[in-house]
């Protein structure tokens, strides 16, 4: 998948994903909050853009959809500050982290690794990007999650227990960054399952609105 900023072509190869990062979302499945934040990856043909249908997974039977920010960094490199993270992104756009829940909660009793119920192709859908600037506010974003026209998710960047900054910085701590990495910063409550045929829409006021159909 190619996506465009400012009129440059990226394919982004690395999607880092956070998982409880929204207070509400953490107690809703019944989990401790983080001390610090819980991060996976998926590859790069998880990413479904907007318009296209998402293959609907067969190995487990509970999806759930998950409406997050979607950051895009910009340039290579390791942040040595939170201050200085900033400086790396590139854009910000929407998206989806689809999961498998009953999936999920067999490998958590395993305590095995969530790949088979977070990283399966089409797992992450994702709108197109705006450029970002240090006009914007990370911390004053919202977005919204809509299944079949119901609404079923607010967001509100300020809710994260950790915010893009901090993300940014300790991701770059272990991995270098490179331009086209994506990070999905984490859901708000609200995440329940998907059916065949289901349309989701992701929309805010700053990014306008994303459509996919499970097919």
């Amino acid at each position: 998948m190619k996506l465009k900023v400012r009129e440059k072509e990226i394919v982004p190869e690395r999607v880092f994903c956070i998982g409880m990062n929204y207070a509400e979302h953490v107690k809703e499945l019944g989990n401790a909050l983080p001390e610090s934040p819980v991060i996976f990856m998926k590859p790069g043909s998880c990413l479904v853009p907007a318009g296209e249908k998402v293959p609907f997974p067969s190995h487990g039977e509970d999806l759930h959809y998950e409406a997050e920010l979607v950051v895009l960094i910009g340039r290579e490199g390791r942040p040595q500050s939170e201050g200085e993270a900033m400086d790396f992104i590139g854009g910000l756009s929407l998206g989806l982290d689809l999961t498998l829940r009953d999936v999920q909660r067999g490998l958590r009793k395993k305590g095995h690794p969530w790949e088979v119920a977070k990283a399966f192709d089409g797992s992450a859908p994702v709108g197109s990007f705006i450029p970002f600037d240090n006009s914007i506010d990370l911390a004053g974003l919202t977005f919204r999650c809509l299944v079949n026209g119901e609404l079923r998710q607010e967001g509100k960047t300020a809710d994260m227990i950790f915010p893009v900054e901090r993300l940014i910085y300790e991701i770059g701590k272990v991995w270098l960054l490179k331009e086209g990495d994506l990070i999905y910063t984490g859901t708000p409550c609200g995440v329940a399952s998907l059916n065949e045929g289901d349309v989701i829409n992701v929309e805010g006021e700053m990014f306008g609105a994303f459509s996919w159909t499970m097919g």
